[in-house]
């Protein structure tokens, strides 16, 4: 492909992509602390470090098949350009800013595939997308929250058997240290996943460009860079979706926090191992009403729940509208 940017702007368009992984992190921080926080265990200075070292640990542990479902799975490669990178960015962190200044926990990684539909769609109409990466990534939608639920859920039957005959003195105390292990699991899982999907945009961005020759793979400073950029968006914390995540939808003890964050973790490896860019979001959600559900149907607070699926409906189409917005915009400009 030839090249049809200016060395400045591709730097300028790589740091949109990076202040997006930024704010993956700062938007996303509940997912990997808010339980661990609500019940106490750490507090939320030490449980935002512990995240933001875990989140670019990750980069030791998983590979970039998330970044390449990403980069060539959502949207035609041969069809990005500039144009198309900037909209789906601009859509994604639009969509993140607002829902972060109204403490919702949406999905970061969905309002990236948003944006990225939207300004492909935008180009060249419906051939833009690859159907089948879209089907596979939105299926999980359903499938990330039920499985982090389950998991949750079988692991309060675990661990509620293993500890009957425990005081509850003595397995609020071992709970509080393992908690500090599922913790640092889902934090792992929920760098590994989410950095990858930035790393998957900047990637396509250099094909686009004819950098990367005829292969599609993931540079090494990209990869860095990528983890970087999240562990500290990490490490700025998301308070307002913290609250709403950790507190608002169920109170949770320390037994109940490890379950959901073990849960959430296994949910996020597997999903790592496939390839498949999932909502941490989502997952974490569906684990901690589970637990929540696992005392009874009433320790959830339904409504909260329910704005929480609402935003998760309407994240993906909102963010290809604004998207879709930045690419007419651009090329207007351009």
């Amino acid at each position: 492909m030839e090249p049809t940017l200016t060395f400045p702007l591709l730097v300028a368009l790589i740091a949109i992509a990076l202040a997006f992984d930024f704010l993956n992190g700062l938007h996303d921080a509940a997912n990997s602390i808010a339980t661990v926080v609500s019940t106490r265990v750490l507090k939320p200075h030490q449980a935002v470090a512990m995240a933001a070292f875990f989140n670019f640990v990750a980069i030791f542990v998983f590979g970039t098949a998330v970044a390449h479902t990403v980069g060539k799975g959502i949207i035609d490669p041969e069809i990005v350009d500039p144009q198309v990178i900037f909209g789906a960015l601009m859509g994604a962190i639009s969509w993140n800013l607002l829902t972060w200044m109204l403490g919702i926990p949406s999905s970061s990684s969905h309002a990236l595939f948003g944006g990225l539909i939207g300004a492909g769609t935008a180009k060249v109409g419906l051939d833009a997308i690859v159907w089948t990466g879209v089907f596979k990534t939105s299926s999980f939608i359903i499938i990330s929250p039920a499985l982090g639920m389950m998991l949750a859920l079988l692991l309060v039957l675990i661990t509620s058997w293993a500890f009957v005959r425990t005081s509850p003195n003595l397995a609020d105390r071992r709970f509080r240290r393992l908690q500090l292990v599922s913790a640092s699991l889902y934090s792992l899982g929920h760098g590994g996943n989410d950095a990858q999907k930035t790393m998957g945009i900047i990637t396509v961005l250099l094909y686009s460009q004819g950098m990367l020759g005829k292969t599609f793979e993931v540079p090494v400073w990209v990869m860095i860079s990528c983890y970087a950029a999240m562990g500290l968006g990490t490490l700025m914390g998301g308070w307002r979706i913290i609250h709403t995540m950790g507190s608002k939808i169920t109170r949770l003890t320390p037994a109940q926090g490890f379950c959901a964050e073990t849960g959430g973790a296994i949910a996020l490896y597997t999903a790592n191992l496939l390839g498949i860019p999932v909502s941490t979001t989502h997952t974490i959600t569906g684990a901690i009403v589970g637990v929540g559900a696992s005392r009874r149907l009433s320790a959830v607070r339904w409504s909260i729940a329910g704005r929480i699926v609402i935003a998760w409906v309407i994240t993906l189409p909102a963010a290809a509208a604004i998207g879709a917005s930045f690419y007419w915009l651009a090329g207007l400009v351009g």
